[in-house]
């Protein structure tokens, strides 16, 4: 009996040991554990996607000095990429979606028409893909290239699909994707859908997500959950674009018109995105300022949603970007020391971490 009960007792702490070991291996690092921020962005000239790291949130470096860290022609269906979006998941699997366009195609001979179909009937920047990718390591990827026009018979005359976004949702435990999405020539709105575990097809229809209360066009959603409440910031075309904010204590239903206007810009801007500062009760929102040239990111910083600090332009204020220009389109993640590090070793970018 001795000598039994000793095996059982030897056979549970293996047992136990082995279980702690896979907890620490699978443990999602949290606020306490990031150390830098990774700045996700694309450029009109290439249509490539490109990386920028920081390490106090305020100064951001290219990790590839200025290149893509991924070429648009080599992962989309129109041979370029726009509005990336980058986030972690719930497993501490980093997601990528993109839209699938490229808007001068022509002109780099990757097709013969200006548009991907006729201008005339699906508009401006007319396009049917996303570009959703997945990694552990930031380095290495897996792919798919989502026909948003296949998903569901009602979407077969979609015109445009732009800006996808991915959030998670703790009650349904999905990830969640919004975009912009428009039939035929018609005006963009916002939907949403929930995706698959695979992060490859909608699980679910896309539906409304939020609806203006004027019949215009309104673009590139961007929810951050603070609290009980979601935030989503979103670009109206109602005279000159800018950047207004709904509030919802629901995900994906219940945001609340504001009519107040949150960017200071008095030329045109979209693509909102907020990141958190860590270990601060900050956040950033910073804006895509298209109505200049060169093209710039606007800043501004909030402690409560409601008052916002201007912070200026990327190196025109407290924000500077190092050794690139004319971003297009940005979002943000944080990683840790060892994420950090690695992430720029394999780009030969040299900063202590």
């Amino acid at each position: 009996m001795k000598r039994h009960s000793l095996t059982l007792l030897a056979v549970f702490l293996l047992i136990a040991g082995t279980t702690a070991v896979a907890q620490k291996k699978s443990r999602m690092p949290q606020e306490k554990d990031m150390k830098a921020y990774l700045m996700a962005y694309f450029k009109d000239d290439t249509h490539g996607l490109y990386f920028a790291l920081s390490k106090d949130g305020y100064s951001f470096t290219d990790i590839n000095n200025g290149k893509p860290v991924i070429a648009g022609d080599t992962i989309a269906e129109q041979r370029g990429i726009r509005d990336p979006y980058i986030m972690r998941g719930p497993d501490g699997t980093f997601y990528l979606a993109m839209t699938d366009l490229h808007i001068y195609a022509q002109k780099a001979g990757f097709r013969d028409t200006e548009w991907q179909r006729d201008g005339r009937q699906y508009g401006w920047g007319n396009n049917r893909a996303l570009v959703l990718m997945k990694s552990k390591d930031l380095i290495n990827w897996t792919r798919t290239i989502l026909r948003v026009d296949q998903t569901f018979p009602e979407l077969g005359d979609i015109g445009a699909a732009w800006a996808p976004e991915v959030i998670y949702d703790t009650a349904k435990k999905k990830l969640m994707l919004y975009y912009t999405m428009r039939f035929g020539n018609g005006h963009n709105k916002l939907y949403y859908a929930y995706m698959n575990d695979d992060f490859t097809q909608f699980e679910t229809k896309p539906e409304l997500l939020f609806q203006y209360p004027k019949d215009i066009t309104y673009i590139d959603a961007d929810i951050t959950k603070v609290g009980n409440n979601y935030h989503m910031f979103y670009t109206p075309h109602d005279g000159t674009p800018g950047i207004k904010q709904a509030v919802s204590s629901s995900i994906n239903s219940g945001y609340v018109y504001d009519p107040e206007w949150y960017d200071p810009e008095p030329k045109a801007c979209e693509a909102p995105t907020v990141f958190k500062r860590i270990g601060q009760e900050k956040w950033v929102l910073v804006y895509d300022i298209y109505g200049i040239q060169p093209h710039n990111f606007g800043f501004s910083e909030t402690t409560d949603f409601k008052t916002f600090n201007h912070l200026g332009h990327f190196n025109e204020g407290v924000m500077k970007a190092t050794n690139f220009s004319s971003p297009k389109h940005s979002s943000f993640v944080h990683l840790t020391k060892k994420e950090a590090k690695r992430l720029a070793k394999h780009w030969g970018y040299k900063e202590k971490f």
